[in-house]
This record gives structure tokens, C-alpha cells and sequence, in this order.
């Protein structure tokens, strides 16, 4: 009878871990909406980054400074912070804008202090080991005209097996040269889970 009670359990062990593992993954279009947790995700800071980036395109600070300099503005991405409660990688939200601004074709966009660090090793590198002819010239950098930051904030609101939560994105543009700032916006995205 123990031998029986012992197999049995074996069995029902194995089937249990069986069962378990029966997982499939499946291939989607990066462009598919999928939303899992109701958390921040990659189309949020998409369609978020699209949208900001559209409307900050579309006011006059752009004109104006066309209009008195004849030449595109240059813009840097500053730091975006996520002050939600969750995990969200402001690096990923900041890669939508910036391809939103370049691909605009109306701004330059130059790289942020880390990425120009890494850069101005590599021209180091390059002066001392590559031939004369290929080597990148000092002094040449292209100097950003307008920085771009700002901040990511949540509220949840729940009450039993329901939850809303409110994402918004508030970004500022600022002159660097006078501080001035020549733009704000913000973006609202609701997610209503139910469980």
C-alpha cells in the first residue's frame, strides 16, 4: 500500500511539473499592440514620443529660431526621469524621441554628455592611431541650441479587483543660451485593469 501511495505521488509530481512546463512563445510583429500588465510598455513610449515630438515640431519657438538664424535648431535630449512607483527604462523612451526628431528631418539632433564622452575617447584613439587622412578633427562638435527634458509620473487608483492607472509625460524645451523655455507639453495615457 505504501509502494501504491509513494508511485501515485510520483506520478502526480510528474504530471504537475509536466503540465507546468507546457509553454509556448510565439513570434509577433514589433508593431502589435500587446498590453499583458497594464504596466508602461514599448507602445506607450511610442505613441507617446510620437505624439510630443509632432506636437513640439509644430509651435513657432522652431520658426523663429529658422527665421533669425537661417539653420536648423539643434537639440539635445537631457534626462527624463521616471518618478512612477514602476520600473520604466527612461533610455528606451528617450531613443523614441530622439528617432521622432530625426526622423522629422526638421531639428539635428546631437548626443547627450555620456554618449559625447565615449565619442571624444574614440578621437583621442583615433590621434594617436589612425592614419592622418582618416582621423576625426577636434574641435568640430556641433553645439545643441535647445535641450529637451522632463518627467514621468503615475496615479493608481484601485479598489478590489479594479485599478486605473494615469501615466503622464510632462516635457519642457529650453533655450540654452537664455534659458528661456519655448515649449511645455504633456501626454496622459489611462490604462483601466481588471483582474
Amino acid at each position: 500500500m505504501n509502494k501504491l501511495s509513494n508511485a501515485f505521488l510520483l506520478l502526480a509530481v510528474l504530471f504537475f511539473a509536466a503540465a507546468c512546463s507546457n509553454r509556448t512563445v510565439t513570434r509577433v510583429s514589433p508593431d502589435q499592440q500587446i498590453d499583458l500588465s497594464g504596466r508602461w510598455n514599448d507602445t506607450d513610449s511610442k505613441l507617446v514620443a510620437e505624439e510630443m515630438i509632432n506636437d513640439v515640431l509644430s509651435r513657432p519657438w522652431r520658426e523663429d529660431f529658422y527665421s533669425s538664424t537661417g539653420k536648423k535648431p539643434v537639440v539635445i535630449v537631457g534626462m527624463i526621469q521616471n518618478k512612477t512607483t514602476e520600473h520604466i527604462e527612461p533610455e528606451t523612451f528617450i531613443k523614441d524621441v530622439e528617432r521622432e526628431f530625426i526622423n522629422s528631418g526638421m531639428v539635428r539632433v546631437v548626443q547627450n554628455s555620456v554618449f559625447r564622452e565615449k565619442l571624444r575617447e574614440e578621437r583621442a584613439d583615433q590621434n594617436e592611431f589612425a592614419s592622418p587622412e582618416t582621423q576625426s578633427k577636434w574641435g568640430r562638435e556641433l553645439g545643441a541650441d535647445f535641450m529637451l527634458f522632463g518627467v514621468i509620473t503615475s496615479v493608481t487608483d484601485s479598489y478590489k479587483k479594479e485599478k486605473v492607472v494615469n501615466y503622464k509625460v510632462n516635457l519642457e524645451l529650453a533655450n540654452l543660451e537664455t534659458n528661456e523655455k519655448v515649449w511645455i507639453g504633456d501626454k496622459e495615457i489611462k490604462k483601466y485593469i481588471k483582474n
